[in-house]
């Protein structure tokens, strides 16, 4: 079954298969040209995909890891972005622009010194850049020089007096520095240079509410900015903070709504909307609110204390119990969490912890202070309760000054990971085979967030731009060359369904062929084999199992005969079962034992290794899976899908280091739904 090709798939071929496996047979400057032409028309994961063949060709070139580092750039894969840039710098140490896309790169790592010399280092190349200037500034200015930051600014602007965003950034400087008068002014002027620039409205929304407190003002200009750029969810989230300011409490309502269908997993929404629920006596669903910000992060002590206060206030002591517990062992001078266990107790007339916990709260609160009592936050008095996004958007940077991503522990990443896999988008992705899936930003494109499915024997592929013939494997060319098969073998991952009736019918056909051939001669292990085949295209999984059985016991060493009975035997139990039990029960014992004995027979059959894997991650057991990715890559070193998976369990144990790194890895070779979860994950 050929599915649709489109208008790059011809050349594709052309240039990638029609040639000689060695790289130097390769016409690299006719790849790097189709590539650039790529490039240009936002085909992004397809232009890697031609300078990785420029790269095989001629790896001593410093253009085609520059090109490459461009596209993934565009696609927010910043680790890749950096290591390519590197390499063509290591190739060719004057390509000023190479410096320039590292420096970015580093600088959405939040690598922000390593940016700055990088920046400097282009900066001797080619001086006075204006983009070159105003990136080094806004990392200077997040590393806390604020004086420097200064100076590049004014430099910048001395150079390019009507370059709006020069002013723009100045004036971000100017609050940091506490200099609202000049803020404002920068504000104005870029303004009066350009009415459309979304960052000068949010940041004289900022001025607005944080020197002014002037919310009507900071109202219309958060409407302006969202009336530019009306897909950012935290542009809704301040608006509603401005709304409900001014009591538009159904406004506010209404654009933390808003917020949550562009980003389901935006904690300040969910929580800043449970506060405003929680004010409007919506209590239910406040509750509601809580508890899906602490499924996202069980440490958001705000959420934990607002729900035990809502638990209370319903009289369930059980839950508000289950929750005030944790909040005082977390907290255990806070007053007002003892306050509220000793009011639980009461109601469950534990008159004698009550009064313990009630006096040791009134002890405290005569110790503290006014300021020194917000160690954890109580049921907040404003629906931002301290939880809404700056208003340029931009995270607070940790206490060194050196990374605008956050650190994160195992633990977290493993959240999150879990969280992205359970909330998602709310965006439907058709999912075809042509072009304009993989053109342009893949990575805002939602996508489910699963394993890339096990690989099967089948009589048909399903190719696309990134992989327009299948993969190789030598015991499928083995079997096929000696032509005792009805159809060609092939392997793929992909979940062909077949919908035509003739092709339907032709598998019939073909057992019947059996049927009859096997009761007329000898029995062959082929011949099972060939039944069992099509049984699998039927979806006739118990079939295939018998027949593959019948098979080994006439060939005992049949490699693929394994292969294709751990499939079938894995497909049968998930047709039966819906899905994977979490124990290693008899059948996932055998499954394993099938993947485990095809590649005991053929060592280098990646694909065993990959598709144990994918059982054991199935199984939620990622510690064994990992060894399984590990030697899959080992044998087999473009295994993008092996990539994939690897990095999916990566992000499973909490590494979210190697969970990107192998994600970037997988993009490169054409897995798109890398780019996705790198940046949901980032």
């Amino acid at each position: 079954m050929q599915l649709r090709l489109t208008r790059y798939i011809a050349l594709l071929i052309l240039l990638l298969h029609t040639a000689p496996r060695a790289g130097a047979q390769i016409n690299a400057e006719q790849v790097m040209r189709v590539g650039q032409n790529a490039l240009y028309f936002e085909d992004y994961v397809l232009s890697i995909q031609y300078f990785n063949q420029a790269i095989l060709a001629k790896p001593y070139l410093a253009q085609p890891y520059f090109m490459r580092a461009i596209a993934k750039l565009n696609l927010e894969d910043y680790l890749g972005a950096e290591q390519d840039a590197t390499d063509a710098i290591e190739r060719n140490p004057f390509i000023a622009d190479a410096y320039e896309v590292r420096g970015v790169a580093r600088q959405n790592r939040g690598l922000l010194r390593g940016a700055v010399e990088d920046y400097d280092a282009a900066l001797r190349l080619i001086p006075n850049n204006r983009g070159l200037l105003f990136n080094k500034a806004l990392a200077q200015q997040d590393l806390k020089q604020t004086d420097e930051a200064m100076e590049t600014f004014n430099a910048l602007l001395k150079a390019y007096p009507n370059y709006e965003n020069g002013y723009l950034g100045r004036a971000r400087l100017n609050l940091q520095r506490a200099d609202t008068v000049a803020a404002r002014s920068d504000v104005d002027h870029a303004l009066s240079l350009n009415k459309n620039l979304a960052g000068a409205y949010l940041l004289r929304a900022d001025i607005a509410v944080n020197s002014e407190r002037d919310f009507s003002g900071a109202l219309a200009d958060m409407s302006e900015a969202i009336r530019l750029q009306p897909r950012e969810a935290g542009f809704y989230i301040n608006r509603a903070f401005m709304r409900y300011n001014l009591d538009d409490y159904s406004g506010a309502m209404a654009d933390y709504d808003y917020a949550l269908q562009l980003d389901p997993l935006n904690v300040a929404a969910i929580f800043n909307r449970g506060l405003l629920r929680m004010e409007v006596r919506d209590n239910d669903n406040a509750i509601k609110d809580f508890s899906k910000a602490l499924e996202l992060d069980p440490d958001d002590y705000r959420s934990l204390y607002n729900r035990a206060y809502l638990y209370s206030e319903k009289r369930d002591v059980k839950h508000a119990m289950a929750d005030v517990n944790r909040l005082v062992d977390a907290f255990p001078e806070l007053p007002e969490a003892l306050y509220m266990r000793s009011n639980l107790n009461r109601m469950e007339g534990n008159m004698t912890l009550a009064e313990r916990d009630y006096k040791k709260a009134l002890a405290l609160s005569k110790q503290l202070k006014p300021a020194e009592g917000g160690t954890a936050p109580a049921a907040g008095a404003t629906a931002a309760g301290g939880a809404g996004v700056k208003d340029d958007g931009s995270a607070a940077q940790p206490a060194d000054g050196e990374g605008g991503n956050r650190e994160l522990t195992p633990e977290a990443v493993a959240r999150r990971f879990a969280a992205l896999r359970t909330v998602e988008n709310h965006v439907e992705v058709e999912e075809d085979y042509n072009n304009k899936n993989i053109r342009g930003k893949v990575q805002d494109r939602s996508r489910r967030i699963e394993l890339e499915p096990m690989f099967a024997l089948s009589y048909y592929t399903a190719p696309t731009e990134l992989k327009p013939s299948s993969y190789y494997l030598k015991e499928i060319d083995d079997v096929n060359s000696t032509r005792m098969l009805r159809f060609l073998v092939q392997i793929s991952n992909a979940d062909i369904t077949l919908t035509d009736q003739d092709m339907i019918n032709r598998h019939f056909r073909s057992v019947e062929y059996y049927n009859s051939y096997l009761a007329t001669h000898t029995p062959r292990a082929i011949d099972y084999f060939g039944r069992a085949m099509d049984f699998m295209m039927l979806r006739d999984y118990s079939a295939a199992v018998d027949d593959l059985n019948k098979a080994l016991q006439l060939t005992p060493d049949f490699a693929l005969g394994y292969f294709a009975r751990g499939v079938a035997r894995y497909k049968a139990m998930q047709a039966g079962s819906q899905q994977v039990a979490a124990p290693l029960q008899a059948e996932i014992r055998a499954v394993i034992a099938d993947f485990d004995k095809s590649a005991e027979l053929s060592p280098r059959m990646a694909f065993a290794y990959y598709n144990k894997g994918n059982v054991l991650a199935a199984l939620g057991d990622y510690t064994s899976a990992l060894p399984a990715y590990n030697k899959a890559i080992e044998l087999k070193p473009d295994f993008g899908e092996a990539y994939y998976n690897r990095g999916y369990v990566y992000f499973h144990l909490g590494d979210r280091e190697k969970g990107s790194a192998n994600l970037s890895k997988a993009g490169e070779l054409g897995i798109m739904p890398s780019y996705n979860l790198l940046k949901r994950m980032n």
